[in-house]
């Protein structure tokens, strides 16, 4: 075999090379699927969430090598200089712009949004302020200044008014989601303080509906001249609002529809959110769904389950993989927000010719690794080493950390203390995650960008037709034992790919893949909570900080456990109280609280566990601490999945078909599985995955129980009939399927 690498060039080889090349690239493109053939679908560009490029100082989400482009060729230096989304600690003071930006926001988040009226009248003030310019899902709590404040019942005409010191009945909060009807929308409290005012002095009336505007109002009343220091001891009102944002369409569902927003629901996945900045959202790309995500729905449905995952935590429990909260403002384009996201679970985002958008989030996966020979590459630069202004030796996490009011915090850094003695300095970079608010998932992101920096081979190969597959995949497995002995055998990361007639085909900028980056060892990868300074509340009683909320069973009842930072105040009483996320209304249910006067501190935390929680339900956590006299201030809430059955239960067992009949047994729970409570059957094709199949039934199956559904019949094809099992806390276990002919 010839080994010159000029013999992959046409320009170089002689006839006889070239028969034998062509040859050796019919024989490997036989070998690959016909979409490695079809012009459909060459792709237009890959956008990344990975770090790792420098700009300025930082290693930013949305780098060169994150480049966000409209077609193959409006990609480069540009990109450099991408808007980023505003700072949290932005969004904390209301803006008095003329004409403020339209805000959007997803996830939880603090916000102030703009003013859209502010005037004295008489002894009221008089505030109303744009929040963002979509329905969002929920308030959750009220900030005066810094003050978190809490609202007591609706009074006599139905204003909602501030409980307790030092703002009391001087001040009322109104609130819209944005989505209720036209009658509910305008505020008709302040509408009312106009009321003996000349129609051409009326700035708010009933007219002023805001359809689909997410707002809050305030109505300060002016206290008496000798208690008016005490009840605003800040001045002015300044109110910020906790906001859950935006309701995403969740397209592993059945019950929800992308053309129905009434049937979303509030979501932290970073895969749903992103499938909504694409296509549904008005501040997004403004994507048709049926072109950019039902082709590739199977796919989007993997990631998005991968976002759920369940992460085991040091101190037990888990977190889910990856979450996204932010918020941006139309004064940047959707780049902006899509960088961002991607960022939250480490994402690769690339467009098929056909405008279908295919997502591959932070977990690598031999299906989405892809083979390239060397037939199928032209001409490569590859670089051993970085060079030494490129060097890197810390990276510092940084994130967005409710527990210090939503401001930017970091992590505990990574760094490589022989390279900082070689370079003779420390070479340290920030990787900034300003959409993540789990300090843990920062170090989970900045654990990975860690280990590719500590990568050093990178460069490009350029890739012909032949090759078109692994332009789409996000990882590539080089069987190149001619052009790159080097890396034969190895795994790189496509950062970026873009069509290049001129090289034959495609260039591919790569990145060496670390063979360890899915490791993650809570015991020595967590690392230690970031400190939040003391703050006292208003009765200078300590804020508890949550560090760990767990869900525990026992027998067929749960408990909730809660691990607070020990304040060293043996005065202070914890307490923890909980509530239903929802209560089947779409509202929050009543408040729980119990006492824990006898807890003694351990290792600098409060563990406290509590009575008995409604089971297999969504619960708010929170935590205050009591003296003799008074309670201070609740903490963040926090939110666990009350499971009684965390084990999944075992595959179904004994599938048969006996036309019409499709029939499967619940296996029997052992110690380390989980006891069946239902089986799920789907019907198919044999190239569907479970997600993506048809239902056909989903019926209550103890174990052992065996149970009979009649799919309906598709004459002379082949389908794949599935069955998954259930326990009676919502979790899955492992499906099983049978592929039959009908006749």
């Amino acid at each position: 075999m010839i080994r010159d690498e000029r013999f992959y060039s046409h320009s170089y080889a002689t006839p006889d090379q070239r028969i034998l090349w062509e040859h050796t690239l019919r024989r490997t493109t036989t070998l690959y699927p016909i979409a490695r053939r079809d012009p459909i679908f060459t792709p237009l560009f890959v956008a990344m969430g990975l770090t790792g490029t420098i700009a300025g100082t930082t290693i930013t989400t949305a780098s060169i090598a994150s480049a966000i482009a409209t077609t193959a060729l409006t990609f480069g230096l540009q990109m450099l200089m991408a808007p980023k989304p505003p700072k949290p600690e932005d969004g904390k003071a209301p803006k008095t712009q003329a004409i403020p930006y339209r805000a959007w926001c997803v996830g939880t988040n603090r916000m102030a949004g703009a003013y859209m009226l502010w005037e004295s009248l008489g002894n009221n003030l008089v505030a109303i302020q744009a929040i963002a310019g979509h329905p969002v899902s929920a308030y959750k709590r009220f900030w005066l200044h810094d003050d978190v404040v809490e609202l007591a019942d609706l009074d006599a005409v139905g204003q909602r008014k501030t409980s307790g010191d030092p703002y009391r009945d001087n001040v009322y909060i109104f609130r819209r989601l944005g989505s209720e009807s036209a009658a509910a929308l305008h505020y008709q409290n302040i509408i009312d303080r106009y009321a003996d005012k000349p129609a051409s002095e009326r700035l708010w009336t009933s007219q002023h509906l805001g359809f689909g505007q997410a707002s809050v109002a305030l109505l300060a009343r002016a206290a008496k001249a000798k208690d008016q220091q005490s009840r605003f001891p800040y001045g002015v009102p300044n109110l910020t609002a906790e906001v859950d944002g935006a309701k995403c369409w969740d397209f592993r569902n059945a019950a929800q529809s992308p053309t129905n927003p009434a049937t979303w629901t509030f979501t932290k996945n970073s895969a749903l959110i992103l499938a909504w900045h694409l296509c549904f959202s008005e501040f997004g790309e403004r994507l048709d769904y049926t072109k950019a995500l039902l082709p590739t729905l199977d796919l989007w449905k993997e990631e998005a389950d991968i976002c759920d995952e369940a992460v085991p935590l040091l101190g037990g429990g888990t977190e889910k993989r990856y979450e996204c909260n932010g918020w941006d403002t139309a004064e940047n384009s959707p780049k902006a927000g899509l960088n961002a996201i991607l960022a939250t679970c480490d994402g690769h985002l690339v467009v098929r010719g056909d405008g279908a958008r295919i997502l591959t989030v932070g977990k690598f996966r031999e299906s989405r690794c892809v083979t390239l020979t060397d037939a199928d590459i032209i001409g490569h630069s590859i670089q051993y080493d970085v060079l030494f202004e490129d060097e890197i030796n810390r990276l510092v996490p940084k994130f967005t950390y409710p527990e210090v009011d939503y401001a930017t915090a970091d992590t505990d850094y990574f760094e490589d203390i022989p390279a900082q003695i070689n370079a003779g300095r420390v070479l340290s970079e920030e990787a900034e995650y300003t959409w993540v608010q789990q300090w843990r998932q920062a170090r989970r992101l900045g654990k990975r960008e860690w280990l590719r920096i500590q990568q050093k081979v990178n460069g490009s190969i350029d890739v012909w037709n032949s090759g078109i597959n692994a332009v789409y995949s996000r990882w590539v497995r080089l069987a190149t034992p001619i052009r790159l002995p080097r890396l034969d055998g190895k795994i790189v990361e496509n950062r970026r790919a873009v069509v290049a007639l001129t090289k034959g085909g495609f260039s591919m900028d790569i990145k060496a893949h670390p063979s360890d980056i899915d490791v993650w060892i809570p015991a020595t990868d967590e690392g230690k909570q970031p400190p939040v300074p003391p703050k006292q509340s208003k009765d200078n009683i300590p804020i508890p900080v949550i560090n760990l909320v767990q869900s525990k069973a026992n027998g067929s009842s749960v408990y909730i456990r809660v691990d607070v930072i020990d304040p060293s105040d043996d005065s202070l009483t914890p307490t923890v109280r909980f509530r239903l996320s929802d209560d089947g209304t779409g509202n929050p249910g009543e408040w729980v609280e119990q006492s824990f006067p006898d807890a003694v501190p351990s290792g600098g935390f409060i563990k406290m566990n509590t009575n008995v929680v409604p089971s297999n339900k969504l619960l708010d956590i929170q935590v205050a601490f009591m003296t003799s006299k008074k309670t201070g201030t609740w903490s963040l809430v926090a939110q666990v999945s009350s499971t009684v059955d965390s084990t999944a239960p075992a595959v179904a067992e004994a599938l048969s078909w006996t036309s019409p009949t499709f029939s499967a047994r619940a296996a029997n729970a052992t110690a380390s599985q989980g006891r069946t409570a239902y089986l799920t059957f789907k019907i198919g094709t044999t190239a569907q995955t479970f997600a993506a199949a048809t239902l056909i039934n989903k019926l209550a199956a103890a174990p052992g129980d065996v149970r009979y559904v009649q799919p309906t019949p598709v004459a002379g094809t082949i389908r794949r009939l599935w069955v998954q099992p259930e326990n009676g806390s919502g979790v899955v276990g492992p499906t099983a399927y049978l592929d039959v002919t009908f006749p």
